[in-house]
């Protein structure tokens, strides 16, 4: 009796503790955010929880950060959470093709980001993805926390948006990526990153400052970084520090 006594009160202990990691990484393609995770540890000392969608624990309240790597479909069960837990105070970063196509079938994933992705032709305004690229990523905000804080940038970009002056800034450069085009953002947000790519078949060359932002939801933050691509983008120092940074960054305060 006693035996079946201490191997309940084990499981109870297990079953307490099993969501004390800061960090949550919600995925649905795995070796990128395993190598995400395994550097969490070892550069911020923060363990993290990976689990598919459907694994997710009922309260997301108690994690430091909640990130999203979400290359298919977004279950409204895991739409409702990540909004929930934004909206209650939480800090929702969502990386790469979870802003993709195919979440406009969700209610309410691009409200809540305050992000559309337009129809029609790319030329015009229209969304576009393109693999196996490569992109310069510009920091836009270069006394900014995120975008500088243990940074080390081996470039230098000119960097003009349409009807915006041009501005020399720090960056790096990724190879066999993917690159999102024409995200339309709606309301207020820290800009971040840009991206820099030049279409191989057409020769237009594009400047576009959505490849990094943060903003406000309810009581919490959302951040948004659009590469990722591949776990050797999770493997670039600078990239992979900025991501780290994100996770470590107080948002009250001024940058």
């Amino acid at each position: 009796m006693k035996m079946l006594q201490v191997l309940w009160l084990v499981l109870g202990l297990s079953c307490a503790t099993a969501w004390t990691a800061p960090v949550l990484i919600v995925a649905d393609e795995f070796p990128a955010m395993e190598e995400f995770a395994r550097q969490l540890q070892k550069q911020e000392n923060l363990d993290s929880q990976l689990v598919k969608q459907t694994e997710m624990p009922g309260e997301l309240k108690s994690f430091k950060a909640v990130v999203v790597y979400i290359h298919g479909k977004l279950a409204p069960t895991a739409e409702k959470a990540f909004v929930d837990y934004t909206q209650a105070g939480g800090k929702l970063i969502v990386l790469h093709h979870s802003i993709s196509s195919g979440k406009r079938a969700n209610e309410h994933w691009f409200p809540f980001l305050g992000v559309t992705l337009p129809t029609g032709d790319v030329n015009q305004g229209g969304y576009k993805w393109t693999e196996g690229v490569t992109m310069d990523i510009v920091n836009l905000a270069t006394n900014h926390f995120i975008t500088t804080n243990k940074l080390k940038y081996d470039s230098q970009f000119s960097f003009a948006e349409a009807g915006k002056p041009e501005l020399t800034l720090p960056g790096f450069t990724l190879h066999e990526s993917e690159v999102y085009l024409n995200h339309l953002l709606k309301g207020e947000r820290t800009l971040l990153l840009g991206l820099k790519y030049k279409d191989a078949k057409t020769g237009k060359a594009w400047a576009q400052s959505h490849a990094g932002w943060y903003r406000t939801s309810g009581k919490g933050w959302i951040y948004y970084f659009l590469p990722g691509h591949s776990i050797r983008e999770f493997q670039h120092p600078a990239y992979l520090r900025i991501l780290l940074n994100a996770v470590v960054h107080q948002p009250n305060q001024s940058n």
